[in-house]
């Protein structure tokens, strides 16, 4: 094991079939064209990262043992390190597998199985229960999945048993800030066992997960002796000598630069679209472009995620639709390259008016005449969908989706949302990181003050807190647990927090029934934040 190989790759959760072509690839690749004597698969990657309920289906596990199989087979002049799910009577684990001469040498089994946030795992898999060691000619090296690694006691008891190395298979989700916190970790417990740590990630999109790969090299010092890119598949190579009767390791690869923040979300958020518009077989994306800022950064997004030739957008202006609007929006599509349609809802905005009008002709306008423009939109959005084959990418933003700023049935229309998890002000920050280099998203969209155009003059902040106060409240509230008296403390007028906080806790019903979208954060909606619809709970 003197040349290790890490497959950083990018499975699709259920295509066992694919999965295993990916990695009997890479498993050539590091054999035949690097020369590596080692190559090591992320977690669960015959199955794909999580595959949830798919677990519970007996003959999912017949085409994994099918899959293994011809992974031993073609393990021949490499050793093979592999993640799946092992049925053992009536018992599942989340194994890891050593496999020599097309022979399982070992299999551990994951002792510490995550249950918070976007982890479910104890729902599936049972706890292992043993340490296992890999003895090879120059090395002792211990196993271990994922979160084995976030617990003191697996390093700890791994150096005591004698392991220089300790290897860790991860499926392990994006969010900001997440690779400063996986360095601090493998620093840490490198130091504190003097051992040395390869950590392999997956990489790609899940629904509402990314998979940002990031795999890490560290030496008992705790020094990085190599980081993986993050966002991409790839095969990176390790160097394991003994010189002086001591491990020491060497990258073989070139090492990648840290990300900037903004640049590690845009990132994020391109390869969530990417990855859940190809592997769900769309032709495309198309979008419902107004001229405001949220669907003119959506519009960056999925171009660059997908290709301006598969990308469409429609233009669709009412009578409450400022000229500059228009013309914003054609001429970012102009600069995109993409295909620009212009479709009036006058038409069927009057036509329901019209139908609508002996029922209310007693009650005065409101926004019920506001939701019928905005879902006379998201009709034409998916009529088009399902003629072209294209996913509809909502536009909305998390500042707005928390708060019920948004039209079920009409701007909520559509299979994906890429910035569902992306703060208001964060979208500012997002545009302008784009237009770094080139301004691709006119600076006059930027500059606007935002607005939903359904009615004269209207502005956001008619019926929302300025983003400035809105989005701490909302992060306070939402992302950290904090109570209405304990941000009203902070600093925060008391009437506007609890405006923010009814307003957050009367819309759970707008916000499931909204598409998946990409999540960045520690607690996006959906699989991390899972509150009752109906409920009188309040603070």
């Amino acid at each position: 094991m003197n040349k290790v190989a890490i497959a950083q790759v990018d499975p699709c959760v259920g295509d066992i079939d694919g999965n295993t072509e990916l990695v009997l690839e890479y498993i050539s690749r590091a054999r035949d064209t690097a020369g590596a004597d080692t190559v090591i698969f992320p977690e669960l990657v015959l199955t794909g990262y999580p595959p949830e309920d798919l677990l519970l289906r007996p003959h999912f596990h017949v085409q994994v043992e099918q899959a293994l199989q011809r992974v031993v087979d073609e393990a021949q002049g490499i050793n093979v390190i592999i993640g799946y799910p092992s049925a053992g009577g009536t018992r599942l684990f989340n194994a890891c597998s050593f496999i020599r001469d097309r022979e399982i040498v070992t299999t551990y089994h994951k002792r510490n199985l995550p249950n918070y946030g976007v982890f479910d795992e104890k729902r599936y898999f049972s706890e292992g229960e043993e340490l296992n060691l890999v003895e090879t000619p120059d090395f002792k090296v211990a196993l271990s999945v994922c979160e084995d690694l976030w617990t003191e006691d697996h390093a700890r008891e791994a150096a005591q048993a004698g392991a220089e190395l300790l290897i860790n298979i991860n499926a392990s989700p994006y969010h900001t800030d997440k690779a400063t916190v996986r360095e601090e970790l493998l620093r840490r417990r490198a130091v504190e066992h003097n051992i040395a740590i390869i950590y392999v990630n997956l990489v790609g999109g899940q629904d509402e997960l990314v998979f940002d790969g990031g795999s890490l090299v560290a030496d008992g010092r705790g020094e990085f002796v190599f980081k993986a890119p993050q966002f991409e598949q790839g095969l990176y190579l390790v160097d394991l000598e003994r010189p002086r009767g001591r491990l020491v390791l060497e990258a073989g690869s070139p090492q990648s630069p840290p990300l900037g923040f903004n640049e590690s979300v845009y990132r994020a958020l391109t390869l969530g679209v990417k990855d859940y518009v190809s592997k769900n077989g769309f032709k495309g994306a198309v979008i419902g472009l107004s001229g405001g800022i949220d669907s003119a950064l959506t519009l960056a997004v999925a171009v660059d995620a997908l290709g301006p030739e598969n990308v469409e957008v429609l233009l669709m202006p009412s009578r409450y639709t400022a000229d500059m609007s228009v013309e914003d929006a054609q001429d970012m599509a102009g600069r995109l390259g993409v295909a620009c349609h212009i479709v009036s809802i006058e038409k069927p905005f009057s036509a329901f008016s019209e139908i609508l009008a002996p029922i209310f002709k007693d009650l005065p306008v409101d926004t019920t005449e506001e939701n019928i423009q905005a879902r006379c939109r998201g009709l034409l959005l998916m009529a088009v969908s399902n003629k072209t084959g294209k996913l509809v990418l909502t536009t909305g933003n998390k500042s707005e989706m928390a708060v019920g700023y948004a039209t079920l049935y009409g701007d909520m229309a559509g299979g994906f949302a890429p910035l569902k998890d992306v703060p208001k002000i964060l979208v500012y920050e997002l545009s302008r990181w784009r237009n770094r280099d080139e301004e691709i998203i006119p600076q006059r969209i930027i500059d606007r003050p935002p607005t939903a155009e359904l009615r004269f003059d209207q502005k956001d902040e008619d019926s929302l807190p300025g983003y400035d106060v809105l989005d701490p409240i909302l992060e306070k509230y939402i992302e950290l647990d904090r109570t209405p008296a304990e941000i009203i403390a902070d600093g925060y007028d008391r009437d506007t927090v609890y405006q923010v906080v009814r307003m957050v806790d009367k819309n759970e019903y707008k916000r499931r029934q909204a598409a998946p979208g990409v999540r960045i954060t520690e607690r996006a909606f959906g699989r991390d934040r899972r509150y009752p619809i109906t409920s009188r709970y309040t603070e």
